[in-house]
């Protein structure tokens, strides 16, 4: 048994003790967490061309990070440092290895796909965060993109702390938004593990991404997972805290999406807008600039409604609502994150370590408790998250509570940023850095301070953030120190993973 099973299963014990009451004055947490949208793409911070109404209100209505930080550059290893509190250093899943590559196919209509897909499994051994919720009272429900470990393996939303699921296991095939099957796990409904639902309407056309057909197909998955998250929600009630994560796909290529007001309103917007011819991964679209527009203004009113839904059902109160990027913006699929400035004026986008890879939207609102319109430069990352969580919810020490005393080391990064929430910046501890490591364009970094160590292929660049953001001066040579003090930290921070794939970033000498 795995220990993360043990400690379920210990969990449920202690909860039919008598500990319900304790638990509905908990807070509500909701996670919204986008795929690819930079620092610079809502209007709140900055982006002139794109309406982004209810997440600006979020902001209005509540804190926003200015210096917070995903845990990588991509996405499969920046939501396990989520998940698991640990950074890329430390973490089991540091890449985007993929499980479905020369399976055997199965036949969806007119198209087909491999029979298993998704990706590297979180190690059983050690917590999850959606595990820690559910051991503490939690409902728990994710909508979108797993990423966390491929069909049928140790790690699913069955086997890690989640009660209902929808949406992609795997993220390549989140890819496509009008894809031939998604994911779901969801007992009410009789699932004893997690299955696919067959698109209907989709499997009748061709899903080639230059074929015309592609067009005729209306099931779109970022509806169908929205909607999904809003029933969620509506079987919620105040007896009982629950915590959503809802991993929406948006503005993630592909750049295409249902023809409707929200798209239509971009339309001749952009006078240099382009045309996209497809690939054998993403589908032919035109009006790009138009089309990620919409994808982001959609989304946005996705969060409306989930705000919305909130209050009308007398939850909003007692609900944290955080909107967050899992990494800095994509150029794929006809993205062109430099008409739109969307780094934020930031160097670097997706798979860098620049900051415009890693620095990303991070936005929290909880009426009442955290002050309403106040910018905040606490620097954080994503795997300070799993701690913050266990101090609002009321879980003291869970290093020792949720630590597996069977590994040498079971490592936990994070610390909790609650006191800044709350407005107690006087408690707010600090990190001494922030690590990170991305084996696939071989690069890590180092933030202590001010400092910016970026290191690629081995050879270090220095950077004051304070007075160089956008990483343009090299200062390696008149600081000599703070370069080896720095390069210290990783040799000390960097582990051998034991997935071969993610083995091959190189230390600096």
């Amino acid at each position: 048994m795995s220990y993360t099973k043990q400690l379920l299963l210990g969990s449920a014990a202690m909860l039919g003790m008598g500990m319900h009451a304790q638990q509905a004055s908990k807070p509500n947490i909701i996670f919204i967490l986008c795929d690819d949208m930079g620092y610079g793409d809502l209007a709140c911070y900055g982006q002139p061309y794109i309406s982004t109404p209810n997440i600006d209100r979020m902001a209005s209505e509540g804190m926003r990070f200015t210096q917070a930080y995903a845990g990588s550059p991509v996405s499969a290893p920046s939501r396990a440092t989520l998940m698991t509190g640990q950074h890329t250093g430390h973490t089991h899943v540091r890449g985007n290895k993929e499980y479905w590559k020369n399976r055997p196919a199965v036949k969806y209509g007119v198209t087909q796909e491999p029979d298993r897909v998704g990706q590297e499994p979180y190690d059983p051994e050690h917590v999850i965060l959606p595990e820690i919720m559910k051991a503490n009272g939690y409902t728990t429900g994710m909508f979108g993109k797993w990423a966390g470990g491929y069909e049928g393996s140790v790690s699913t939303p069955k086997t890690r702390g989640i009660d209902e699921y929808y949406g992609y296991i795997c993220q390549y095939m989140a890819h496509r938004y009008f894809p031939n099957f998604l994911n779901r796990y969801s007992p009410r409904r009789g699932d004893t593990d997690v299955v696919r639902i067959t698109m209907d309407q989709n499997v009748q056309y061709s899903d080639g991404c230059t074929n015309p057909d592609y067009a005729k197909r209306k099931q779109y998955s970022g509806d169908m997972i929205h909607q999904e998250a809003l029933e969620w929600i509506d079987q919620q009630s105040a007896d009982k805290p629950f915590y959503g994560l809802f991993t929406y796909t948006l503005p993630h290529a592909e750049l295409y999406q249902p023809n409707d007001s929200i798209l239509q309103a971009y339309y001749g917007k952009f006078c240099n807008d382009k045309t996209f011819a497809g690939t054998d991964r993403y589908h032919a679209t035109v009006n790009t600039h138009a089309q990620f527009a919409a994808m982001i203004t959609r989304l946005d009113a996705y969060v409306g409604e989930i705000l919305d839904k909130l209050k009308a059902k007398g939850l909003d109160k007692n609900t944290i609502v955080i909107f967050s990027s899992d990494n800095g913006p994509h150029e794929e699929g006809g993205g062109d994150p430099d008409f739109f400035g969307r780094d934020g004026k930031l160097q670097g986008k997706k798979r860098s370590c620049h900051e415009g890879g890693i620095r990303i939207p991070f936005i929290v609102r909880w009426p009442g408790h955290v002050p309403a319109g106040k910018v905040n430069d606490h620097i954080m990352a994503f795997y300070d998250i799993m701690p913050t969580f266990c101090d609002l919810i009321g879980q003291d020490n869970y290093t020792e509570r949720f630590g597996n005393k069977r590994l040498a080391n079971d490592y936990f990064d994070g610390i909790s940023f609650a006191p800044t929430l709350l407005g107690d910046d006087a408690k707010q501890q600090e990190h001494d850095f922030l690590y990170w490591e991305f084996h696939e364009t071989n690069q890590m970094a180092v933030r202590k301070g001010d400092w910016k160590l970026y290191v690629e292929r081995g050879n270090c660049k220095l950077f004051n953030l304070a007075t160089d953001v956008h990483e343009d001066h090299d200062v390696a040579a008149q600081h000599p120190d703070i370069v080896s003090e720095l390069k210290q930290i990783i040799k000390e921070q960097h582990t051998t993973p034991d997935v071969k794939e993610f083995n091959t970033v190189t230390l600096p000498q």
